[in-house]
C-alpha cells in the first residue's frame, strides 16, 4: 500500500505527528532497501509513538493519504474483468481499511496498532504481517480462487514485498527501491499505475472509469 497505492508512508506520517518523523523516516528507508529485518524495525518504530492520541490516525488519513495516479482505474477495471484484489501492507489496518474501501480492493490485510485508552500503546499486535507473510498471503488467495501462482499478479516497492513479487507470474516494481527494482521480472519507474493494466493487455479504451 505504501508509497505503491497511496503517496505517503503512513507510519512515517504518524510519527510527524508525535514529533520524531526524522528518526522514524530513516528506519524505514532502511527497511525498505533490505538493510534491515522487517519486524525488528517496524517494532522499533511503533515503539516511538507510544503515548501518540488516536484521533492523529484519522487526522494523518484526511490530511495526508492520497490514492496515487491510476490506483483507483487499476483496481476498478481488474475487478470489473474477474480479478480479485487483495491489499495486503506491512502498515496499518487503520489505514488499508480506508484505502481499501476508496480503490475498490476486494480485501485487504495488515498489522493492528494496540490501543491503551485513547492513545497508541506503541507496539503492534503479534504477529506481524511482513515479507513472509505477503507471500503466504498471496498463495493463501491463490489457492482459494483454485488458481496457479503463475495466474497472479503483485506489484510493491519495497524489500518486503520480493518474496510475493518473485513468486507471482508477473511481479511489478513500483518506484521501487534499487533491491525490488533489480529482481523484479518488470518495473514501472515513470508512469502511473495504469501501466499495470497495459502490462496485462488492456487498451485504454477498456479502462474502467475512476
Amino acid at each position: 500500500m505504501d508509497s505503491t497505492i497511496i503517496n505517503v508512508e503512513c507510519l512515517d506520517e504518524l510519527a510527524d505527528f508525535a514529533g520524531v518523523k526524522d528518526q522514524v523516516a530513516a528506519i524505514t528507508e532502511r527497511a525498505m532497501r533490505g538493510e534491515l529485518e522487517f519486524e525488528g524495525a517496524l517494532r522499533e518504530r511503533v515503539a516511538m509513538l507510544k503515548g501518540l492520541e488516536l484521533g492523529a490516525l484519522q487526522q494523518c488519513y484526511d490530511q495526508r493519504v492520497r490514492l496515487n495516479p491510476g490506483a483507483q482505474t487499476l483496481v476498478k477495471t481488474m475487478a470489473a474483468n474477474g480479478v480479485r484484489c487483495v491489499l495486503v501492507s506491512g502498515g496499518f489496518t487503520f489505514f488499508t481499511q480506508r484505502v481499501a474501501q476508496a480503490a475498490g480492493f476486494h480485501a485487504q490485510r495488515a498489522n493492528t496498532l494496540t490501543e491503551s485508552g485513547d492513545m497508541l500503546a506503541g507496539t503492534v499486535g503479534e504477529p506481524i504481517l511482513g515479507r513472509e507473510a505477503k507471500l503466504a498471503a498471496l498463495r493463501e488467495e491463490a489457492a482459494a480462487l483454485g488458481i496457479l501462482l503463475s495466474e497472479t499478479l503483485a506489484i510493491g516497492d519495497g524489500a518486503n514485498d520480493l518474496a510475493m513479487i518473485s513468486a507471482s507470474g508477473l511481479g511489478i516494481a513500483y518506484c521501487a527501491k534499487p533491491v525490488v527494482a533489480e529482481q523484479a521480472a518488470a518495473r514501472i519507474d515513470h508512469a502511473d499505475l495504469t501501466a499495470v493494466l497495459y502490462f496485462q493487455g488492456y487498451r485504454a479504451d477498456e479502462f474502467v472509469g475512476a
